[in-house]
């Protein structure tokens, strides 16, 4: 053949080729196409929306306070004798915590007493002084001058044994002073000084004393926060600290765990502060287990009275993009839809829908990724339903 001929029989044969080409792979995809159009549904795990009796719950940031707290100050100068405490010790109301030498204070006391005997003594002399002038005022024996100076001695001698009384008291005051005690069950800090120093009520505290169980906790709601919670429980200002009708308190400490004790609200400020405008709220704590600490900062929920009908559904079925948080529905026809819906707080496993599922309906839990909106797929019951 010539090369004239082999070039034409190229030219021509090129095209062929491509238009063959082409509608092989054009039948290739029909039939991918027709295999997929074929196969199976994709196969996903639905559970259905429930609901639950939901107590709500106010979260606000607390402050322990304790109920009793006190600088332990000597109230009488002296050297301190004894200790009788050690660091951080509890302690019961009344137990002795310091002694500070009594000698000094024993021996005014008894210069008092004696002092008071001369007084007596004294008074006793002004009286038989006064009954002798007043018998010879009688008889015209004396000027009625010296009868009246007589009367104001024994006034005198009167005053001077009630100063001696109040003297003696004092001096026991002072001498009971040495004895320093506890005046409520508590917990003591460091103590600030040693034996032998010289304390008074100029130094300063020996130590402090702090009470632990019961307990306050103190936290701040601005106007918004508390007229919330006010609708949330029911409740008006004035009877949110009635017994009765407080709402039940929780704390959750700085590590995170949930204190099992139950608090009540005992204290709502009259008035919202005009620097923050925030009101103070005051609950009260047994502390039973002394978890709570003065001044620790503590996570406080208020509960709801009564709870309410809260629908929900498995956190796994969540999603969301820029428009928000959805779940993806199937629908009696088990087909799939796209649901944008609002939610609430986590309870367990599970999250709070507020808007835009009804109980009952069916969420895709697992299989999301080999869906989307519009397909139908083989839904199966996942095997842990929540709300059982």
């Amino acid at each position: 053949m010539s090369l004239a001929l082999k070039n034409s029989f190229f030219r021509h044969r090129g095209p062929v080729l491509a238009i063959a080409a082409l509608t092989s792979l054009g039948a290739s995809f029909t039939a991918l196409a027709q295999d997929q159009s074929d196969a199976p549904p994709p196969k996903v795990s639905i559970a259905a929306a429930y609901t639950e009796e939901i107590t709500d719950e106010a979260v606000f940031i607390g402050r322990a306070e304790a109920i009793n707290k006190v600088d332990i100050v000597a109230r009488v100068n002296g050297f301190l004798e004894t200790q009788d405490v050690e660091d951080g010790a509890l302690i019961k109301k009344d137990d002795l915590l310091f002694t500070i030498e009594p000698d000094l204070y024993e021996a005014t006391l008894e210069a008092r007493k004696a002092d008071l005997d001369r007084a007596e003594a004294n008074l006793e002399l002004a009286k038989v002084d006064l009954a002798r002038k007043e018998e010879l005022y009688k008889r015209d024996a004396t000027p009625e001058s010296e009868r009246d100076i007589a009367r104001a001695n024994e006034l005198v001698a009167e005053a001077e044994v009630k100063a001696a009384h109040a003297a003696i008291q004092q001096a026991e005051l002072d001498l009971s002073y040495t004895e320093i005690h506890a005046p409520f069950d508590g917990r003591i800090g460091r103590v600030e000084t040693s034996v032998g120093d010289v304390v008074g009520p100029t130094n300063p505290p020996l130590v402090n004393l702090v009470s632990e169980a019961p307990i306050y906790v103190n936290f701040s709601l601005n106007e918004k926060q508390f007229t919330s919670v006010l609708e949330q429980v029911g409740e008006s200002a004035a009877s949110l600290a009635e017994s009765n009708k407080s709402p039940n308190v929780h704390l959750t400490l700085p590590n995170g765990t949930k204190l099992d004790e139950t608090g009540e609200i005992v204290f709502v400020d009259n008035r919202i502060d005009p620097l923050t405008g925030a009101i103070t709220v005051r609950a009260e704590f047994p502390n039973t287990d002394r978890f709570i600490i003065d001044g620790q900062f503590l996570s406080v929920q208020i509960e709801a009275l009564k709870p309410t009908l809260q629908v929900l559904v498995p956190q796994a079925a969540l999603q969301r993009d820029q428009r928000g948080e959805f779940v993806l529905v199937v629908n009696d026809k088990q087909m799939v839809e796209q649901r944008y819906i609002t939610t609430g707080d986590v309870v367990g496993t599970a999250i709070i829908v507020t808007d835009g599922l009804r109980e009952g309906e069916s969420v895709i839990v697992e299989g999301l990724q080999r869906v989307r909106p519009g397909v139908a797929v083989d839904a199966v019951v996942a095997s842990e339903q929540p709300g059982e």
